[in-house]
């Protein structure tokens, strides 16, 4: 997956606007859900729950890799892009937006489904 495939993706989903956040690209319903280009250009990251994280890194462990830190415990998950497929991608970048999405935001993604 390329950066621009990752942007792509994320931007998508409705009502996603992309931002800026220390020196990297971002994506935001509201908050935060998904950044690109930390902590270099090979990868992105999806902020997911714990449980969430530990899924996709036990499913995918080349793809996804806790973000060191505080950040990681907290569900902050790196995304190797080299490593990861579209269909794996969408589905993370959905969990990770569908945390921070409103009601209305995903009853309209469902509605598309």
């Amino acid at each position: 997956m390329s950066p621009d495939g990752f942007r792509r993706l994320a931007l998508a989903l409705p009502g996603v606007v992309e931002g800026a956040h220390m020196g990297t690209a971002d994506f935001r319903v509201g908050r935060i859900f998904a950044t690109l280009g930390y902590p270099d250009a090979r990868f992105g990251m999806v902020q997911l729950t714990r449980d969430l994280q530990e899924m996709l890194v036990a499913a995918e462990p080349a793809a996804f890799v806790p973000v060191k830190g505080g950040w990681g415990l907290k569900g902050a998950t790196n995304v190797v892009l080299d490593a990861v497929d579209e269909p794996t991608l969408k589905s993370a970048l959905e969990q990770a937006w569908r945390l921070k999405a409103g009601k209305r935001l995903r009853a309209e993604l469902d509605a598309c489904a």
